[in-house]
């Protein structure tokens, strides 16, 4: 386990280092307002008060994320288009500019995750005081490049990585600014998926500080197990209910739950500083040995089950913004770096997407469908 702490500035302007036995805990707010600054600012308290040191946000453009044709999604009052949802929940930024004050008037950290340029550009805006990158786009190219130059410090999310992923994305983001959140893109994602042992491997390998953003549905195991093997931060998804219409409302923790995970968090924070085994052994005489060890798992970095169908498609790829003729001449406005999803086929790593104006296509490309190489001569 790496000592590198996480350094960021808090809500006061004081540099407060995170690391084992100090951990930074984030309440996950995403969307779930909902466009409302009544219902952010009630998620805020309630957060507040179940012991989060720090919300989350997600600053949508639905055009930055994925195409009209990704497919549709289901929802209480019926299947949509998922690019429509999106666009639902998009608000200007001076909606999270008054949402940066509110939570710093109660003493909380504001984090927001860009999906784009634009929102990244946005977000800048607000100097905030550090950042955050979603798992699906760890592997977007342009958008860590832009988020590098600003300087800021950054949680860099891995759910449905392979190892090479996070290498490259540490090639661009400086590991002296970054701190890996260990994921499963599972939603929700069972416990026995989340081979925690591999947090300590990932802090010696990369020399930057660790930690969890957690999908699953205990408020208290994968959390506080964490903690045990040395999280610098725990991130998970907040919700005033599980009924509300939030896109992961059903899979967030309500705030009694909440706070039960900060306390059983908290508790294990002293005994890491004694040494990991005694914060593990304690955590063995609550859980049972079986259990614990199912979590942990064998520290060796691969996908999860759970989540291994989703590579190449909740990350990005370059796909076609419009009808793309054969024999055409690709312009920059002829496509761009979204996520795939269900429904659509993969397209060229996000590196390949400076290189692509000035080529020509073999063929026909639908509109949303991912560029390949075959669709291209030369």
């Amino acid at each position: 386990m790496t000592d590198t702490p996480f350094t960021i500035d808090s809500a006061d302007h004081r540099s407060v280092s995170y690391g084992p036995g100090h951990v930074l805990i984030i309440a996950e707010l995403g969307t779930s307002h909902g466009g409302s600054t009544a219902k952010a600012r009630e998620l805020v308290d309630a957060a507040a008060d179940s012991g989060a040191d720090c919300v989350k946000f997600q600053i949508v453009y639905a055009d930055e994320i994925l195409h009209p044709n990704t497919g549709e999604v289901a929802l209480p009052g019926g299947r949509i288009r998922l690019y429509d949802r999106f666009k639902q929940l998009e608000c200007d930024i001076g909606f999270y500019g008054d949402l940066k004050d509110y939570a710093e008037s109660r003493g909380l950290l504001f984090l927001a995750s860009p999906f784009g340029i634009r929102s990244a550009r946005e977000l800048r805006s607000l100097k905030p005081r550090l950042l955050k990158v979603a798992s699906p786009e760890l592997n977007y190219t342009g958008l860590l490049t832009e988020l590098a130059s600003y300087g800021f410090p950054c949680l860099l999310s891995t759910g449905v990585s392979r190892l090479a992923d996070i290498e490259a994305a540490l090639e661009i983001f400086p590991p002296r600014l970054a701190c890996l959140l260990h994921c499963v893109t599972a939603y929700p994602a069972p416990e026995h998926d989340y081979n925690l042992n591999i947090m300590p491997n990932l802090a010696a390998i990369f020399g930057c500080p660790v930690g969890v953003s957690d999908h699953s549905a205990d408020p208290e195991m994968v959390p506080s197990l964490a903690a045990a093997v040395g999280a610098a931060v725990i991130e998970k998804h907040f919700c005033l209910s599980r009924e509300d219409p939030g896109l992961d409302d059903p899979i967030a923790q309500p705030p009694a739950d909440f706070t039960r995970m900060v306390r059983a968090v908290r508790t294990v924070e002293p005994l890491v500083l004694m040494g990991r085994e005694a914060a593990l052994d304690e955590m063995r005489r609550e859980r049972g040995r079986e259990a614990v060890s199912a979590v942990l798992g064998d520290g060796i970095k691969r996908l999860a089950p759970s989540e291994a169908a989703n590579y190449e498609r909740t990350n990005r790829s370059i796909h076609a913004l419009r009808d793309i003729p054969a024999g055409s001449t690709l312009e920059p406005g002829d496509f761009a770096v979204l996520r795939t999803e269900k429904i659509l086929r993969p397209g060229l790593h996000p590196s390949w997407e400076p290189k692509l104006a000035g080529k020509k296509t073999t063929r026909f490309i639908p509109a949303g469908e991912g560029i390949r190489f075959e669709d291209l001569l030369g």
